[in-house]
Parts: structure tokens; sequence; C-alpha cells
């Protein structure tokens, strides 16, 4: 079976910095793509930053770039996102996807995605 799990949410201060990891299993087809999506209180979800497993190709909404940074180690079939002066509106619950065949600013931008983690809560809150 193919699973995706998230680890690595918290409670931070405001400009405090956590880092989520998305560890994948099971898929043994190496073109795809992985990305965070957030989800924050009453909205919608939407791509944060995505990677391309093969390429390292990033994309990060606008919201986010300069502050997050997306990076893999596929030895340990992980992608991490390092978050740095979070902001109270990054509260919510962060999931890790896996498209496969996707580029990733197609990905981080609502386009298809196969697989779903179960999601890590982040609240940046004082």
């Amino acid at each position: 079976q193919s699973h995706l799990v998230e680890s690595g949410g918290g409670l931070v201060q405001p400009g405090g910095s956590l880092r989520l990891s998305c560890v994948n299993s099971g898929f043994t087809y190496d073109h795809f793509a992985i990305g965070w999506f957030h989800q924050a209180p009453g909205k919608e979800r939407e791509g944060v930053s995505c990677i391309s497993n093969r390429t390292g190709a990033t994309a990060y909404a606008d919201s986010v770039r300069g502050r997050f940074t997306v990076s893999k180690d596929n030895a340990k079939n992980t992608v991490y996102l390092q978050m740095r002066d979070l902001r109270p509106e990054d509260t919510g619950v962060y999931y890790c996807g896996l498209s496969y065949g996707i580029v990733v600013s197609d990905m981080c931008a609502g386009d298809r995605v196969d697989y779903w983690g179960q999601g890590t809560q982040v609240t940046v809150s004082s």
C-alpha cells in the first residue's frame, strides 16, 4: 500500500520556526511531485510548496516565498517543509500530497493530487 505520513506540527509563537516532514512509502514509480497544502480554519485547502522527486524543481505560494523552504531526501523517502517567521495566518492543518507526472507549479496551483496524508496541525499563537 502507498502511504504519506506527515509529522512535525505543533504550537509555536509568531516569528518562530517549525519543520514538517512527509515520509512516502509504497510508491514504486518515481516520477512524481510532493506538495504541502495548508487548510486554515473555515477555508479551502491551498498549495503552499511543491517539489519534483526527480528534478528537485520547486514552487511556492506568494504568501510563503522567502519564509518557507521545501527540500527532499530521496534516501529517506522524505520531503521537508522548513517554516520560518511564522505568522498567525499560517495556522491550520498542513497536508502532504503526491501526484504522478505533474508540473510542480500546476500541483501547487490546485491541480490533481493523487494521494493525501492525514495532515499535521500547526498553530501560531502567542
